[in-house]
């Protein structure tokens, strides 16, 4: 893997993911994950929507920076719940100042000159615009973002005493086998045929806003 990719994929670059839980907490307050087994189910429901939901932009971004603006707003028609929005833009626009601060260059400023145009900068397309013109991999791509999803679910669940430090590594190591799954499955998909594969998990996420008190912002 890239050097850059390491970096990027590391928990201490600074995108902001440690604010969101990607609808864990919400789950865990409506119940939604008790019994054996739940909460790899959570994280199995994840990576997959995020095969079918986000990758295609990230790979599409990726193939194409230059439309960065325009896949940008159609992921962000896609994106129906206002807290999973809301945490996609954060999070986008973390990523990118993030990657200005620590790469520069007349690329990484060409894009974000592009999104100064009220641009809502999701992470999904801004990852996959970013990392292609920084020259890293559309294999490696794909990868770093289904990595920081898998990392950032077993982070909140370590943080919200759902699972130890030592059973959450387990679990991400165990998470291997459905990222190779989603990669094979998902890759090649375009933006056009995005579709969310867990509704009950999003609707739960959807509900994060009314929870009486809450760890994360999402």
């Amino acid at each position: 893997m890239d050097w850059i990719a390491l970096q990027l994929a590391d928990a201490s670059f600074p995108t902001g993911g440690f604010a969101h839980s990607g609808g864990l907490e919400a789950a865990l307050q409506a119940g939604a994950l008790e019994g054996p087994g739940a909460l790899a189910h959570f994280l199995d429901d994840a990576l997959w929507t995020a095969g079918h939901l986000t990758l295609p932009y990230v790979g599409a971004a990726h193939d194409e920076p230059t439309a960065l603006v325009a896949l940008d707003w159609a992921h962000d028609a896609a994106l129906r719940s206002p807290v999973a929005n809301r945490a996609s833009r954060s999070q986008g626009r973390a990523h990118l100042d993030a990657c200005l601060r620590a790469f520069g260059g007349p690329a990484l400023h060409a894009l974000r000159d592009a999104c100064r145009a009220g641009s809502p900068r999701h992470l999904a397309p801004v990852l996959g615009a970013t990392l292609g013109v920084l020259g890293v991999s559309r294999d490696d791509t794909l990868q770093v973002h289904l990595h920081s999803t898998a990392r950032g679910i077993v982070s909140a669940a370590v943080r919200l005493g759902i699972a130890g430090p030592g059973e959450g590594q387990r679990l991400q190591a165990s998470c291997a086998v459905t990222q190779r799954a989603v990669i094979a499955e998902c890759a090649r998909l375009t933006s056009a045929s995005q579709c969310q594969t867990a509704p009950l998990v999003d609707l739960l996420g959807a509900g994060h806003d009314r929870l009486y008190s809450r760890l994360f912002t999402s």
